[in-house]
């Protein structure tokens, strides 16, 4: 068989669809789209959801939970990442920022439990999650919440 003869399957290759060139054409008249109706008509067509004078099925449907507009979203660090740092260190967001483990100090932070700490660290995060503040605790290091520690010094001004 030489490249010449090669041949793509029957019915791989469908013509297009040529509408509103005249009766002759077999689709012409309404070009294949029916009788009146929105359909029919030019531009964008129906708008999706909508379903005439019927409830629409999003608005029939119960309320369930919250999105807040403005979350706060936590740049994660598990404790597992610090087990590199010395005894007795004090971790707080520059620290993190300066070893790369977290992308901004203006952001707060969150240490997560995953992974063992052998070593008492001082960790000064803006939230912990149960596990991480057990182990920390557990190997004789503090576990500080920052945004308590801030709260209280604009008190005292």
């Amino acid at each position: 068989m030489q490249i010449h003869e090669l041949r793509s399957p029957v019915g791989s290759r469908k013509r297009r669809k040529i509408v509103g060139r005249g009766q002759g054409s077999g689709h012409g008249k309404t070009s294949c789209k029916g009788q009146k109706g929105q359909r029919v008509r030019s531009g964008r067509g129906p708008i999706l959801g909508h379903e005439g004078g019927q409830m629409p099925l999003i608005k029939r449907l119960p309320k369930v939970g919250f999105n807040s507009k403005n979350p706060t979203l936590y740049q994660i660090v598990n404790l597992e990442s610090l087990t590199r740092f010395k005894e007795n260190s004090v971790i707080d967001a520059d620290f993190l920022k300066s070893h790369g483990l977290i992308s901004k100090t203006s952001e707060p932070f969150k240490v997560l439990g995953d992974g063992d700490l052998k070593k008492p660290l001082t960790v000064r995060a803006d939230a912990f999650s149960k596990s991480a503040q057990e182990k920390i605790v557990k190997a004789g290091g503090k576990a500080e919440i920052v945004s308590e520690q801030k709260a209280q010094a604009e008190i005292k001004k």
